[in-house]
């Protein structure tokens, strides 16, 4: 029994490492929201069992959890590099596929048909305005920069306000609004899943994405020339690696201290 005990507690250590040491790989990934490793113990009984001598039989990873945190914000001054101060989500697309996806890494770039995407194509999603800036339809559309406005000028520059309002200038000095970028929020974010590049996608734990605007509600306003970096606070990950370590160490011992006392057994019997 002490055998198979100290393995689940080897097994749960290398777990915690795992997770930490994904937290570690990934400190200078903008976005990124640091994850903690949850245990719960296992007992085994019966109804004719004494509540008294019940015991244990190890342990098992009951959650890998998600912390959602605000990282720090640095500055980079590029126009499509936005950061949310607050809750909230970006909404993006893939081109390749449809999916949607959720991200709070705002780098973002335009390709030459004028979609605002980041660096896998994944499209950015804002709700359409009018002239003036006043949201049109609340169903989120790619956002898509005109190469010329109505008077035949050409595209110069683009803008992010803290509003949501992203302004593309003409070379005649018209700016015109082309959507708000659209923000997602979950009942429970913790539910949602993982997949890769500081995306995460809708789950049945996190329930369906909540829609709005920049500043409106419990979104927060967004920062241009901005991103938000990790938020994995690498003093307390190593602190927590050095836990880890020692809590493998510890049941390997637990392992060891068994084989010497049934080899003890054996040596007796002989």
């Amino acid at each position: 029994m002490s055998f198979y005990t100290s393995l689940s507690g080897l097994k749960n250590a290398q777990v915690d490492l795992g997770v930490i040491s994904h937290n570690i790989a990934n400190v200078e990934t903008y976005g990124f929201k640091q994850s903690s490793t949850q245990f719960s113990d296992i007992v085994v009984g019966s109804a004719f069992s004494n509540p008294k001598l019940t015991q244990g039989i190890g342990a098992s990873v009951e959650a890998i959890v998600q912390n959602f945190k605000l990282g720090p914000i640095e500055q980079t001054g590029a126009a499509l590099d936005v950061a949310i101060a607050g809750d909230g989500f970006f909404s993006t697309v893939s081109a390749a596929s449809g999916n949607t996806l959720y991200t709070r890494n705002g780098s973002f770039q335009m390709d030459a048909n004028g979609f605002i995407h980041d660096g896998s194509d994944n499209r950015l999603q804002v709700f359409p305005t009018d002239t003036a800036g006043n949201v049109t339809s609340t169903t989120p559309v790619s956002a898509q920069v005109p190469q010329t406005n109505g008077a035949g000028s050409e595209f110069v520059s683009v803008t992010v306000e803290e509003n949501g309002n992203v302004n593309a200038g003409y070379a005649d000095g018209s700016v015109e609004v082309i959507g708000k970028i659209a923000l997602a929020s979950f009942t429970t974010p913790t539910g949602l899943k993982q997949v890769g590049s500081s995306n995460w996608q809708s789950s049945g734990l996190s329930g369906p994405a909540n829609m709005g605007e920049p500043g409106a509600g419990l979104f927060g306003g967004l920062r241009s020339g901005s991103l938000e970096r990790s938020n994995v606070d690498i003093a307390e990950e190593l602190v927590s690696l050095i836990t880890a370590q020692r809590n493998f160490q510890a049941n390997a011992k637990a392992i060891d201290t068994a084989t010497q006392i049934g080899q003890t057994v054996i040596n007796l019997r002989t």
